[in-house]
């Protein structure tokens, strides 16, 4: 069966562009469709609706919380993530609906599509779930800190972002040896950093969480949080250690 994998760098707020990553997955072996740059719920939902076409199943890895049932404060699953990776300096950032109200209502948009918010392999036809790709990277990178490419200068976002993109090919050759990378995934793994290049890598490696969690059935995956207050799917802690 041919799955169709969509990782999602999803912008929290109104202005920015969401990177959006497609694979499909049959068996171990799998391919990279393209990426997609919308902006806006219409054009994320048409785009999800057009590449969906024809595929029995979708999985969907989204960095934005998509479960958030409080209003104020942080959820659980936040607080979490500050006492299992507050070292390597990879905790979610406090999520609410009054800081960030676009993640929920693009998941209930979603939930209106036929999708079901989880991790379960292959029990729905449409299925999205929560990622965060620092932790994610540090385990599948085994790195003791995060790729610190999101804040400091230009200069030396680029530095780190260089780091990651090295890191990137590293881990698709070893951990992906299946996946089939065309044209656009090899040259944006060494394009120099700007932001819609870092949004679409951001895409591209959540949609890898996908085929990762996918590939081994989600027996080599972690989920933490919960479906009520919100959780976070992440490669198992030994990632690094074996393909």
């Amino acid at each position: 069966m041919k799955v169709l994998l969509i990782g999602v760098d999803l912008a929290w707020g109104e202005k920015m562009r969401d990177g959006v990553c497609c694979l499909e997955l049959e068996g171990n072996q799998g391919k990279v469709l393209g990426f997609g740059y919308p902006h806006g719920d219409r054009e994320l939902l048409e785009l999800v609706k057009k590449r969906g076409r024809g595929y029995e199943r979708i999985f969907m890895t989204v960095d934005a919380p998509l479960v958030c049932p409080n209003r104020t404060g942080t959820r659980p699953v936040d607080r979490l993530t500050h006492r299992m990776f507050h070292r390597q300096h990879a905790a979610c950032h406090p999520a609410n609906t009054s800081r960030c109200p676009r993640p929920t209502r693009v998941a209930r948009l979603l939930i209106r599509k036929g999708f079901s918010l989880g991790w379960e392999v292959g029990r729905a036809k449409k299925t999205a779930a929560e990622v965060y790709p620092h932790p994610a990277m540090v385990r599948m990178f085994g790195l003791p800190r995060i790729i610190k490419y999101k804040r400091g200068s230009v200069a030396e976002r680029r530095r780190e972002f260089a780091r990651l993109q090295g890191l990137m090919r590293k881990v698709v050759k070893q951990r992906f040896p299946g996946l089939e990378l065309n044209q656009e995934t090899r040259s944006l793994l060494r394009e120099k950093w700007s932001k819609p290049v870092e949004d679409r890598t951001d895409a591209f490696f959540c949609a890898l969480i996908g085929m990762w969690h996918w590939m081994h059935r989600g027996k080599r995956s972690e989920v933490i949080g919960d479906r009520r207050t919100g959780f976070i799917l992440l490669p198992e802690e030994r990632a690094a250690r074996g393909g």
